[in-house]
């Protein structure tokens, strides 16, 4: 069974950062695309950004210029630092590893900006 394995959640003031670290399996990291989702109350869940397994990199328009994701190949996790948080940020975020139409999801970290 694929495991995701997140963690790094929690509550941060308005302008705070916070580290989101999603483990995987070595044969699921190098091969899958890493990814971070996140859904608030009441609104469908939404891509923040997307690493794939050479490096490259998609953001949310959202996140652009705050967050980054990143991969460590030793380390078989993911990454999402998020910078200069705010409110609306708040959200269950989601690690995802995809390789075409195959994904696996994680249990979820809850992150909540609030003063």
């Amino acid at each position: 069974q694929v495991q995701l394995v997140e963690s790094g959640g929690g509550l941060v003031q308005p302008g705070g950062s916070l580290r989101l670290s999603c483990a995987a399996s070595a044969e699921i990291f190098r091969s899958y695309a890493m990814g971070w989702y996140r859904q608030a109350p009441g609104k469908q869940r939404e891509l923040v950004a997307r690493i794939s397994t050479g490096g490259m990199t998609i953001y949310a328009d959202s996140v652009k210029g705050r967050f980054t994701i990143s991969r460590d190949n030793a380390k078989n996790t993911a990454y999402l630092q998020m910078n200069s948080l705010k409110p609306e940020d708040t959200a269950v975020y989601y690690c995802h590893a995809d390789r075409g139409a195959r994904g696996y999801w994680g249990q979820g970290a809850q992150v909540t900006v609030s003063s």
